[in-house]
C-alpha cells in the first residue's frame, strides 16, 4: 500500500489488558484479557482498565509506555514518524503534544492517528492548550461504534493543518483503493519535505 514510502517497526504497548465483560457497565472479569496478546498504553481507571469513552481518571502506566517508546528509537531508530491505532492514537496525540514542548528523549517528523481520540484522564488534560504543529494524517470512520466520530475529530482538531482521510466503515483502518491513494500522497510530501531538508 506505501511500502514505496515507508517501512514499518511495530511496538507492542506494555501493559496486558483485562477483559471487561460488559461495556454498558464497566463491569471486569478478574482475568487478563482471552487473548493474551492483548495489551494497552496506559489505564485510566484504578482497576487498570481502559475505555477512551471514560472522562476523568488517571493515567496508569503512560511513563513506563513513553519509556518503552523511547527505548524502541533508541534500539530500532531514528524513525520519521509514529502511527497508532485507537488507544495507540490517543497515545500518539500525546506524544505529538510531548514532542512539541521539548518533553521526549527522542524526534519524529510526522504522525498518523487512526481511530485516535483525546484522552480524558486527568494528567492529560493539560495536554490540548496549543495546536499541535507537528503533520498529521488522521483517519477515522463514520459508522466507528468504539470512538466515535466527534471524538476522532476532536484530536484531530488539536493540530495544526492536519490531513484526513474519512471513511464510511467502523473502528478499523481503511485499505481500499480511495484510502490508498490518500495514505500515498500524504507519505509522498512527507517524503518529498525530508528531501528537501536534506
Amino acid at each position: 500500500m506505501v511500502h514505496k514510502w515507508a517501512e514499518f517497526t511495530y511496538i507492542t504497548a506494555p501493559h496486558k489488558v483485562l477483559f471487561v465483560s460488559n461495556l454498558e457497565t464497566d463491569e471486569i472479569d478478574a482475568q487478563y484479557s482471552c487473548d493474551i496478546e492483548q495489551y494497552g498504553w496506559f489505564f485510566n481507571r484504578d482497576d487498570h482498565t481502559f475505555r477512551g469513552i471514560r472522562s476523568g481518571g488517571p493515567a496508569i502506566g503512560f511513563e513506563e509506555s513513553i519509556s518503552v517508546v523511547e527505548e524502541a528509537f533508541k534500539t530500532h531508530g531514528p524513525f520519521d514518524a509514529i502511527l497508532g491505532f485507537s488507544q495507540g492514537g490517543c497515545f500518539t496525540g500525546l506524544l505529538c503534544d510531548l514532542q512539541q514542548r521539548n518533553l521526549l528523549n527522542f524526534n519524529f517528523d510526522f504522525a498518523i492517528i487512526t481511530s485516535g481520540f483525546k484522552s480524558g484522564s486527568l494528567p492529560h488534560l493539560k495536554y490540548y492548550e496549543d495546536l499541535i504543529n507537528i503533520p498529521s494524517l488522521h483517519i477515522f470512520g463514520e459508522d466507528d461504534g468504539i470512538i466515535p466520530t466527534e471524538m476522532s475529530v476532536a484530536l484531530r482538531d488539536c493540530f495544526e493543518n492536519p490531513a484526513t482521510v474519512k471513511h464510511p466503515g467502523g473502528h478499523y483502518f481503511p485499505a481500499t483503493a480511495a484510502q490508498k491513494e490518500a495514505y500515498q500522497e500524504f507519505f509522498k510530501t512527507r517524503y518529498q519535505c525530508k528531501q528537501d531538508f536534506s
